[in-house]
């Protein structure tokens, strides 16, 4: 029960995180945001003052004040209360430690971020982890594929005005679903991947968007439509190289992942592309 407690206050504190920063007093406050509540806004740009230099303690350069640079500043609030000594946010240090722990917020990034940064030091030299980034590499390690695209068969022949059904063979690495964990920082993100759309290209002209993998064919099937990804070509590809239509199916990869020590999560999508062929004739009628 008290676990379950901790996580809620966790919760509490990270919620103010990612509200919008508010905009330092100009110093009239020593340095306190606006608009502070739940815990108390101590600012400091990346290129101010160390958190603490104002000489109360707490107080710090106001966000924006990085010494005439035009770079976007991050914003620094020091969390109040701090989070308990067993919270993750403390990167693995504890309260005997002269530091407390920041969430940042940057322009540009979404989500919450936080940092523990020792009394003194500069806020540019505590490294702000950036989740998405993370969850990008989990990605790239899974090896993401374009459709195993077992229909249309570059070895089969295909008629004008009949029925084609196609279809990918699904596995991990071409539809999924898929995961793998990163880690930068002392964050661990874990990222799932799986394909939400494949977008054929039939070579004719036209696309087809199917939500899935497709279904394979049957010869029971006879002349009957796909119920999940078909096509009717119109003419004949005798006009084409080979007297082939060339096309491409494109998987779009729709990758969640989660930051629990940061209690932040997402997701962004990613494409992959596979080519096909497929020789497309009319039916000769003999009289």
């Amino acid at each position: 029960m008290l676990r379950r407690a901790t996580a809620a206050a966790a919760v509490v504190v990270l919620a103010g995180i990612l509200a919008p920063a508010a905009h330092a007093d100009d110093g009239k406050d020593g340095g306190i945001c606006k608009g502070a509540t739940m815990f108390v806004k101590v600012c400091a740009s990346d290129g101010g003052s160390p958190p603490g230099a104002a000489g109360d303690g707490t107080a710090a350069t106001p966000a924006g004040t990085s010494g005439g640079s035009s770079k976007p500043s991050c914003t620094y609030t020091k969390l109040d209360p701090q989070p308990p000594p067993e919270n993750a946010y403390w990167k693995g240090h504890n309260r005997s430690e002269k530091a407390a722990v920041y969430g940042v917020h940057c322009p540009g990034q979404q989500g919450a971020r936080t940092v523990w940064i020792a009394d003194g030091q500069a806020p540019d030299a505590a490294p702000v982890i950036d989740p998405e980034a993370v969850a990008r590499r989990a990605a790239a390690s899974m090896r993401l594929t374009g459709p195993a695209v077992a229909s249309p068969r570059a070895a089969g022949t295909y008629v004008v005005g009949m029925p084609m059904w196609m279809w990918a063979t699904p596995s991990p690495n071409t539809n999924g679903p898929i995961s793998a964990s990163a880690t930068a920082g002392g964050v661990t993100v874990t990222a799932t991947a799986t394909v939400s759309t494949v977008r054929w290209a039939m070579g004719d002209g036209t696309t087809v968007t199917c939500h899935g993998p497709g279904t394979p064919y049957t010869p029971e099937q006879g002349k009957s439509i796909s119920p999940g990804c078909g096509h009717r070509y119109q003419r004949s590809a005798s006009d084409k190289p080979g007297g082939r239509y060339r096309g491409t199916a494109t998987a779009t990869w729709t990758i969640t992942w989660t930051a629990p020590a940061l209690g932040d999560a997402g997701e962004f999508t990613e494409t992959r592309q596979t080519d096909w062929t497929a020789r497309v004739g009319e039916v000769q009628v003999l009289n």
